[in-house]
């Protein structure tokens, strides 16, 4: 089963993680945005369950350009089942994001364990761009039916550098129709070309619309506005 998509009349939707304050969820009220993030993985940007739990609300008082509120994704590596059931219970996300070893039985499981969306996230290599014959998108494969959406990311995670976007369209084939979003130095500047090119299911920024470490409204107007006009 695929997510189903939530006709917004954009072929690429938005998704601006890495959020930490009630104050930068008011102000996205009215723009294109579809999905915010919270991460529970360890980082600069990690925050709390019981502060994830205050920013879902938020988020679900928000409308985007179309009416409707953006989904809820929270970012883990590697979480155990117990782990993400007591985040679940405190912060009710609509989607878990799993950037780590996680494997398609275990997605699956906490699919179905929890009633939420899962997303995997994989690493694009250095190598993946080198070689079209030895790119990494064959690692969709095995989890098809197991996810409701992939995330290709440049390997590493929150580097703020982008991949070889020559290999998008092979990840895209393999997803065989799972939304595939886009993330990795992505920025006001580059998103434009990006999805003129490729076209994917959704682009995810996070650094690329901060400054001085702290979420910037006017970078994240522009960049929802650039993608909704392509």
């Amino acid at each position: 089963m695929t997510e189903p998509e939530q006709g917004n009349g954009r072929a690429t939707r938005v998704k601006i993680c890495g959020l930490r304050d009630a104050e930068t969820m008011r102000a996205m009220d009215g723009l294109p945005i579809d999905e915010v993030g919270f991460v529970f993985a360890k980082s600069r940007r990690q925050i709390a369950p019981e502060l994830a739990s205050e920013l879902i609300a938020a988020a679900r008082r928000l409308r985007n350009a179309e009416g409707a509120a953006p989904r809820t994704v929270g970012v883990f590596v590697n979480p155990t089942m117990d782990e993400l059931r007591e985040t679940l219970r405190i912060a009710p996300l609509d989607i878990v994001q799993l950037h780590g070893e996680e494997s398609p039985s275990f997605c699956a499981e906490a699919r179905s364990a929890f009633g939420v969306a899962v997303w995997k996230v994989l690493s694009v290599t250095p190598e993946d761009g080198a070689d079209p014959d030895s790119d990494g998108s064959g690692r969709l494969q095995a989890y098809i039916g197991s996810v409701d959406g992939f995330l290709i990311d440049t390997a590493g995670g929150g580097t703020g550098k982008t991949f070889a976007w020559s290999v998008i369209d092979r990840y895209k084939e393999a997803a065989g129709g799972v939304p595939l979003y886009v993330a990795g130095g992505l920025h006001p500047d580059n998103v434009v070309e990006l999805v003129k090119r490729y076209a994917p299911g959704g682009v995810d920024v996070s650094s690329g619309v901060e400054t001085d470490g702290a979420k910037d409204m006017t970078k994240i107007r522009l960049f929802a506005e650039r993608v909704q006009g392509v």
